[in-house]
């Protein structure tokens, strides 16, 4: 009796931690009104950026002005919470968001001196911490009495803002006047298609790593560059850095896009979902443990880490 208690413990536990782990695995969504959406509908904030002017999504607005918004992104916020997925309340994003007074910073490029340093999808993207963006557009068809809707729902790597997963059509005509119940026939039958392909990339990054961008550039009163050599090799500053990378990202997996004496593009760069300790890694958290590894000995270089999104970092060399 006692060995079969014990089994059955076993198992139990076994399945508890097969389920864990399962859902551990799975990506976190938020859905968002599309850039088309908002701005065919009026919600955008207008800004002159060196003399063009630039409509960015303005989702505060649309969220106290439209209750449609609401309806239709709670309506797939079930969709994906019946198949497992967790999401991210994009409406209390934007309330953290503007807690912190950050929705509408503009700030000035170093490069340009002038233009958006950070748009409002790349604010949300930091406060929400989401694996994937599901960017939904939809329009309501009228023909008589009846109804339909179209929907063209988006998703997006957060990091690198690559589509990998996306589904559109067109509903049945319906007599129903309610939105949600318009957009759940639509999308039902191309959401187990959509979650696959979502989970599927996914499961490649908890495997392969997760993709960023990391540049490297220097200030102009910095005396050294990524051609200044460096311990008892004399190596130059930029293989090391390339040497940085080869032994801290998943599988050594980099792309150096381009290299000079002043800079550095490091694209497709590998990085571990999860450190040691099962605490998720942004790209902020991977670069800052290059930038560190550049500040001490042999090295001493003074440094900035200038982060743009979740994905894209920037080190610049020689001083904060």
């Amino acid at each position: 009796m006692k060995k079969h208690l014990q089994l059955v413990l076993s198992l139990s536990y076994l399945l508890i931690a097969t389920v864990a782990y399962s859902q551990a695995k799975k990506p976190t969504l938020m859905v968002v009104p599309s850039d088309a959406w908002c701005i065919k509908n009026g919600y955008v904030l207008n800004f002159n950026d060196q003399g063009t002017m630039v409509k960015i999504p303005d989702y505060q607005k649309a969220f106290q002005e439209d209750t449609d918004v609401l309806l239709v992104i709670s309506q797939i916020n079930g969709m994906m919470a019946d198949r497992g997925f967790p999401l991210k309340n994009m409406e209390s994003a934007i309330k953290t968001l503007k807690s912190n007074s950050a929705e509408d910073n503009l700030r000035t490029s170093k490069n340009t001196g002038s233009g958006i340093n950070e748009s409002p999808i790349d604010a949300l993207k930091k406060v929400a911490k989401a694996d994937i963006i599901m960017q939904l557009t939809w329009v309501v068809n009228k023909m008589g009495p009846k109804k339909s809707i179209t929907f063209n729902l988006q998703g997006i790597d957060a990091y690198t803002d690559k589509q990998i997963a996306t589904a559109a059509g067109t509903g049945a005509q319906s007599f129903s006047a309610e939105l949600p119940v318009l957009l759940s026939e639509a999308v039902l039958s191309h959401m187990d298609k959509f979650t696959e392909r979502l989970q599927a990339h996914f499961d490649d990054m908890f495997e392969n790593g997760r993709e960023i961008i990391i540049r490297i550039q220097k200030w102009d009163d910095w005396d050294g560059d990524l051609e200044t050599e460096y311990g008892d090799d004399d190596e130059e500053l930029g293989y090391i850095i390339e040497d940085w990378l080869a032994d801290n990202t998943v599988k050594g997996r980099f792309s150096t896009t381009d290299i000079t004496d002043n800079m550095a593009l490091f694209e497709q760069v590998r990085i571990p979902l999860y450190n040691e300790k099962n605490r998720a890694i942004d790209a902020r958290r991977y670069t800052n443990g290059l930038s560190k590894y550049l500040k001490n000995a042999p090295f001493n270089i003074p440094n900035k880490l200038v982060m743009k999104g979740l994905g894209r970092a920037t080190i610049i060399l020689g001083g904060k």
